[in-house]
């Protein structure tokens, strides 16, 4: 699509039309470009605004764009540089399983960690377009947290170049184009992305396999027992090296005994909790109310907690705290009613 004396030219279709009809065509791609944008970023709000920086960044440069290259790939390659000035200069994001060795159920809870640091979820539908069900699945696998934990191990362009082709099939010679370089230099960024992810200790990279109906049952007994707050029943749940982490707390834990000592002391306030499901990251998840402190009726929002599963068993149990940004994200109601 073109530009010729105040009107725009399809290339594809011959079509004129003009500057106003070009916002939609921009909009289609929003839900893609801002999983790509997750993939690179790790972050749901940062994503966010990479992918309206994208949107900004094309409105403006229309007059550059000849129509060489499909509009998508345009997109892309602005995106892609938006995420590469967002990922200057910044560590990591991670999980704090990640980051260092589990403490024991007792341990007192340290000063959180700024939110920089961590890997935030992000909703289903802000980041898989709806359409073919295995491509579906391979989106879902994708956007799992230790697959995007693992791929902030990569330097900013290997973690381009292995999104593009292995997430999302971009052939060799698409990926070159859009990143202006060789097929040989795109082959071996590839190369040394799969290297590293081979030789990271990150943890869980197969959890988050489709959820069957074994694992639906397994999510409604998960939350069953949190309700009545049943440790022997949650426990025997878990798999024997189960993890447990609430960012922006750097502190985790590993194994059934552990955890519930943790949710039996420190976290006891969470007993006659409330659970609303929801997904995040192509994972089970749902959003978190304790109960009021004393002298307030209700449930007040605490966390959202998402569940990695694994051969029949929770593998992962993670509470993001940061329950003003999220709960809106995901649509989960403000507070819970008695």
């Amino acid at each position: 699509m073109s530009r010729r004396r105040g009107v725009w030219w399809d290339a594809v279709t011959g079509v004129v039309t003009d500057r106003g009809q070009l916002e939609p065509e921009l909009e289609k791609y929003r839900v893609e470009l801002t999983g790509y944008c997750y993939r690179m970023l790790g972050s749901a709000f940062e994503a966010e605004d990479a992918v309206q920086e994208t949107m900004i960044r094309a409105w403006r440069s229309l007059d550059r764009f000849e129509g060489r290259s499909q509009l998508r790939s345009w997109l892309y390659k602005i995106a892609t540089n938006v995420c590469y000035d967002m990922l200057n200069g910044k560590q990591r994001r991670a999980r704090p399983v990640d980051l260092g060795s589990p403490s024991a159920g007792n341990a007192v809870l340290p000063e959180p960690t700024a939110e920089a640091t961590w890997l935030t979820p992000v909703p289903d539908g802000q980041v898989l377009p709806s359409g073919d069900p295995a491509e579906l699945a391979v989106g879902k696998e994708s956007i799992r947290l230790a697959f995007v934990a693992a791929l902030a191990h990569l330097p900013p362009k290997q973690r381009a170049v292995l999104i593009l082709r292995e997430v999302l099939r971009w052939k060799a010679e698409e990926v070159a184009q859009l990143l202006e370089t060789s097929v040989a230099s795109v082959n071996s960024a590839l190369q040394r992305a799969r290297a590293t992810l081979a030789a990271s200790d990150v943890s869980d990279l197969d959890a988050g396999a489709p959820v069957d109906p074994d694992d639906e049952d397994l999510v409604r007994k998960y939350a069953d027992a949190f309700e009545r707050y049943d440790m022997d029943a949650l426990v025997s749940l878990l798999s024997d090296d189960a993890r447990f982490s609430m960012p922006p707390f750097s502190l985790w834990f590993k194994g059934g005994d552990d955890i519930a000592t943790f949710m039996l002391t420190t976290g006891s306030a969470c007993r006659g909790s409330k659970l609303l499901p929801t997904t995040a990251n192509g994972l089970p998840a749902f959003g978190h109310y304790k109960p009021a402190e004393e002298g307030r009726t209700g449930f007040d929002p605490w966390s959202l907690l998402v569940l990695e599963l694994s051969e029949g068993k929770v593998a992962g149990i993670t509470h993001f705290l940061d329950t003003p940004r999220l709960f809106p994200l995901f649509g989960l109601p403000e507070r819970l009613e008695a």
